[in-house]
Protein backbone atom coordinates (compact mmCIF):
# COMPACT_ATOMS: atom_id res chain seq x y z
CA UNK A 1 0.00 0.00 0.00
CA UNK A 2 1.44 3.25 -1.11
CA UNK A 3 1.07 6.47 1.93
CA UNK A 4 0.70 9.68 0.59
CA UNK A 5 1.41 11.08 3.13
CA UNK A 6 4.09 9.34 5.85
CA UNK A 7 4.51 11.55 8.95
CA UNK A 8 1.27 13.44 10.19
CA UNK A 9 0.46 16.00 12.82
CA UNK A 10 -2.61 14.90 14.16
CA UNK A 11 -4.40 18.24 15.81
CA UNK A 12 -7.41 17.37 18.48
CA UNK A 13 -9.44 19.75 20.65
CA UNK A 14 -9.71 18.87 23.92
CA UNK A 15 -13.16 19.86 23.52
CA UNK A 16 -13.37 16.96 21.74
CA UNK A 17 -12.29 14.62 24.14
CA UNK A 18 -15.69 15.33 26.37
CA UNK A 19 -17.60 13.32 23.99
CA UNK A 20 -21.38 13.87 25.33
CA UNK A 21 -20.37 15.55 28.44
CA UNK A 22 -20.12 19.37 29.09
CA UNK A 23 -16.29 19.05 30.82
CA UNK A 24 -13.54 16.86 31.48
CA UNK A 25 -12.37 13.17 29.52
CA UNK A 26 -14.81 10.77 28.29
CA UNK A 27 -13.71 7.24 28.32
CA UNK A 28 -15.47 6.09 25.01
CA UNK A 29 -13.77 9.18 23.31
CA UNK A 30 -10.46 8.22 24.55
CA UNK A 31 -11.02 4.46 23.04
CA UNK A 32 -12.22 5.96 19.84
CA UNK A 33 -8.83 8.50 19.45
CA UNK A 34 -6.29 5.67 20.46
CA UNK A 35 -8.15 2.85 18.05
CA UNK A 36 -8.08 5.63 15.21
CA UNK A 37 -4.13 6.15 15.82
CA UNK A 38 -3.37 2.68 15.65
CA UNK A 39 -5.12 2.19 12.44
CA UNK A 40 -2.56 4.45 11.35
CA UNK A 41 0.87 3.24 13.21
CA UNK A 42 0.24 -0.26 12.15
CA UNK A 43 0.03 1.15 8.28
CA UNK A 44 3.50 2.33 9.22
CA UNK A 45 2.89 6.16 9.60
CA UNK A 46 4.58 8.08 11.95
CA UNK A 47 2.05 9.31 14.13
CA UNK A 48 2.96 13.20 15.94
CA UNK A 49 0.23 14.69 18.15
CA UNK A 50 -0.70 18.07 19.68
CA UNK A 51 -4.37 18.21 21.40
CA UNK A 52 -5.54 21.54 23.07
CA UNK A 53 -6.86 21.57 26.64
CA UNK A 54 -10.33 23.31 26.50
CA UNK A 55 -12.19 20.66 28.22
CA UNK A 56 -10.31 21.47 31.16
CA UNK A 57 -9.21 24.81 31.27
CA UNK A 58 -9.11 27.57 28.36
CA UNK A 59 -6.48 30.79 28.87
CA UNK A 60 -9.13 32.96 27.74
CA UNK A 61 -11.46 31.70 30.45
CA UNK A 62 -9.07 32.92 32.57
CA UNK A 63 -10.18 36.99 32.51
CA UNK A 64 -14.00 36.03 33.14
CA UNK A 65 -12.48 34.46 36.68
CA UNK A 66 -9.88 37.28 37.37
CA UNK A 67 -6.94 35.36 36.44
CA UNK A 68 -3.96 37.17 35.37
CA UNK A 69 -4.09 35.75 31.06
CA UNK A 70 -0.72 34.90 31.43
CA UNK A 71 -1.26 32.64 34.49
CA UNK A 72 -4.38 31.48 32.46
CA UNK A 73 -2.08 30.34 29.69
CA UNK A 74 0.18 28.18 31.82
CA UNK A 75 -3.30 26.84 33.24
CA UNK A 76 -4.37 25.97 30.15
CA UNK A 77 -0.67 24.53 28.97
CA UNK A 78 -1.36 22.18 32.34
CA UNK A 79 -4.31 20.99 30.78
CA UNK A 80 -2.94 19.87 27.36
CA UNK A 81 -0.34 17.94 30.08
CA UNK A 82 -3.52 16.24 31.50
CA UNK A 83 -5.10 14.92 28.27
CA UNK A 84 -1.58 14.38 26.84
CA UNK A 85 -1.33 11.85 29.90
CA UNK A 86 -5.02 10.32 29.26
CA UNK A 87 -4.42 9.71 25.43
CA UNK A 88 -0.76 8.29 26.21
CA UNK A 89 -2.59 5.94 28.78
CA UNK A 90 -5.01 4.79 26.28
CA UNK A 91 -2.73 4.27 23.40
CA UNK A 92 -0.58 2.37 25.70
CA UNK A 93 -3.54 0.16 26.96
CA UNK A 94 -4.08 -1.15 23.42
CA UNK A 95 -0.28 -1.88 22.53
CA UNK A 96 1.31 1.19 20.90
CA UNK A 97 4.78 2.66 22.29
CA UNK A 98 4.51 6.18 23.14
CA UNK A 99 6.37 8.99 24.19
CA UNK A 100 5.00 12.62 26.01
CA UNK A 101 6.64 15.57 25.55
CA UNK A 102 6.53 18.76 27.53
CA UNK A 103 7.48 22.44 26.41
CA UNK A 104 7.30 22.41 29.74
CA UNK A 105 9.64 20.80 31.97
CA UNK A 106 8.30 18.15 34.32
CA UNK A 107 10.37 14.99 34.39
CA UNK A 108 8.45 13.05 36.65
CA UNK A 109 5.62 12.74 33.66
CA UNK A 110 7.05 13.94 30.47
CA UNK A 111 9.95 14.29 28.30
CA UNK A 112 11.29 17.87 27.50
CA UNK A 113 10.63 18.83 24.16
CA UNK A 114 14.09 18.51 22.39
CA UNK A 115 13.27 18.36 18.29
CA UNK A 116 16.47 15.69 17.18
CA UNK A 117 15.22 13.18 20.00
CA UNK A 118 11.20 13.89 18.91
CA UNK A 119 11.98 12.69 15.55
CA UNK A 120 13.84 9.85 16.61
CA UNK A 121 11.27 8.27 18.29
CA UNK A 122 9.00 8.94 15.37
CA UNK A 123 11.66 7.13 13.16
CA UNK A 124 11.05 4.23 15.75
CA UNK A 125 7.54 4.15 15.12
CA UNK A 126 6.55 5.93 18.53
CA UNK A 127 3.34 8.37 18.88
CA UNK A 128 4.65 11.28 20.09
CA UNK A 129 2.35 13.21 21.72
CA UNK A 130 3.06 17.24 22.74
CA UNK A 131 1.62 18.88 24.84
CA UNK A 132 2.26 22.41 26.94
CA UNK A 133 1.81 23.79 23.76
CA UNK A 134 5.06 26.23 22.96
CA UNK A 135 6.04 27.00 26.54
CA UNK A 136 4.81 30.09 26.03
CA UNK A 137 1.78 32.19 26.80
CA UNK A 138 -0.18 34.07 24.36
CA UNK A 139 0.41 30.95 21.82
CA UNK A 140 -2.54 28.52 20.60
CA UNK A 141 -2.61 24.94 20.39
CA UNK A 142 -2.79 25.40 16.99
CA UNK A 143 0.43 27.52 16.97
CA UNK A 144 2.09 24.82 18.62
CA UNK A 145 1.03 22.34 15.82
CA UNK A 146 2.10 24.30 12.97
CA UNK A 147 5.37 24.82 14.86
CA UNK A 148 6.00 21.32 15.65
CA UNK A 149 4.18 19.98 12.64
CA UNK A 150 7.35 22.32 10.78
CA UNK A 151 10.01 21.39 12.83
CA UNK A 152 9.52 17.48 12.94
CA UNK A 153 9.16 17.96 8.80
CA UNK A 154 5.54 16.33 8.81
CA UNK A 155 4.14 15.89 5.43
CA UNK A 156 0.79 17.60 6.62
CA UNK A 157 -1.22 18.49 9.86
CA UNK A 158 -4.45 16.34 10.37
CA UNK A 159 -7.18 18.94 11.85
CA UNK A 160 -9.54 16.63 13.31
CA UNK A 161 -13.24 18.55 13.90
CA UNK A 162 -16.95 17.65 14.51
CA UNK A 163 -17.40 19.06 10.75
CA UNK A 164 -16.23 17.43 7.52
CA UNK A 165 -13.98 20.25 6.25
CA UNK A 166 -14.35 24.10 6.17
CA UNK A 167 -17.52 25.30 5.35
CA UNK A 168 -18.73 29.35 4.08
CA UNK A 169 -20.22 29.28 7.61
CA UNK A 170 -20.52 27.56 10.59
CA UNK A 171 -22.91 24.32 9.16
CA UNK A 172 -24.18 23.44 12.79
CA UNK A 173 -25.90 27.26 12.74
CA UNK A 174 -26.38 28.05 9.11
CA UNK A 175 -27.89 25.13 7.21
CA UNK A 176 -26.99 27.15 3.45
CA UNK A 177 -22.87 26.48 4.26
CA UNK A 178 -21.22 24.75 1.76
CA UNK A 179 -18.03 22.88 2.04
CA UNK A 180 -14.64 24.08 0.16
CA UNK A 181 -12.59 20.83 -1.02
CA UNK A 182 -9.66 23.03 -1.55
CA UNK A 183 -8.54 26.10 -0.28
CA UNK A 184 -5.29 28.22 -0.87
CA UNK A 185 -3.96 29.36 2.41
CA UNK A 186 -4.16 33.18 0.81
CA UNK A 187 -7.76 32.42 0.04
CA UNK A 188 -8.85 30.95 4.23
CA UNK A 189 -6.67 34.38 5.38
CA UNK A 190 -8.63 36.61 2.69
CA UNK A 191 -12.39 35.20 3.89
CA UNK A 192 -11.41 35.04 7.65
CA UNK A 193 -12.58 31.59 7.84
CA UNK A 194 -11.39 30.93 11.79
CA UNK A 195 -10.05 27.09 11.30
CA UNK A 196 -7.12 27.81 12.53
CA UNK A 197 -5.40 31.55 14.25
CA UNK A 198 -3.88 33.53 11.78
CA UNK A 199 -0.39 32.65 13.24
CA UNK A 200 -0.72 28.54 12.55
CA UNK A 201 -1.80 29.56 9.16
CA UNK A 202 1.12 31.85 8.39
CA UNK A 203 3.52 29.75 9.91
CA UNK A 204 1.88 26.59 7.58
CA UNK A 205 1.80 28.69 4.94
CA UNK A 206 5.75 29.47 5.35
CA UNK A 207 6.92 26.19 5.11
CA UNK A 208 4.81 24.59 3.29
CA UNK A 209 2.91 22.52 5.70
CA UNK A 210 -0.63 21.58 4.10
CA UNK A 211 -3.58 21.03 6.58
CA UNK A 212 -6.55 18.64 6.19
CA UNK A 213 -9.57 19.70 8.10
CA UNK A 214 -12.00 16.54 8.61
CA UNK A 215 -14.71 15.08 10.73
CA UNK A 216 -12.54 12.84 13.19
CA UNK A 217 -15.98 11.00 14.37
CA UNK A 218 -15.62 9.01 10.93
CA UNK A 219 -13.69 6.00 12.19
CA UNK A 220 -12.67 5.48 8.24
CA UNK A 221 -11.42 8.86 7.47
CA UNK A 222 -7.62 8.92 9.09
CA UNK A 223 -6.86 5.59 6.99
CA UNK A 224 -8.78 7.41 3.48
CA UNK A 225 -6.62 10.72 3.83
CA UNK A 226 -2.97 9.17 4.40
CA UNK A 227 -3.46 7.08 1.57
CA UNK A 228 -4.29 9.96 -0.75
CA UNK A 229 -8.32 10.18 -0.63
CA UNK A 230 -9.92 13.30 -0.75
CA UNK A 231 -11.45 13.21 2.35
CA UNK A 232 -12.35 17.02 4.40
CA UNK A 233 -11.20 20.29 2.87
CA UNK A 234 -7.56 20.66 1.94
CA UNK A 235 -5.57 23.49 2.54
CA UNK A 236 -2.42 24.12 1.33
CA UNK A 237 0.44 26.83 -0.66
Amino acid sequence: MTLKYKRVLLKLSGESLMGDQQFGISAPMLRHYASQIKILTDMGVEVAIVIGGGNIFRGLQAAASGIDRVQGDYMGMMATVINGMAIQSALEEIGIYTRLISAIEMKQIAEPYIRRRAIRHLEKGRVVIFSAGTGSPYVTTDSAAALRASEINADVILKGTRVDGIYTADPEKDPTATRFDRLTFAKVISLGLGVMDMTAFTLCQENNVPIIVFDINNADNLRRIVIGEAVGTLVEG
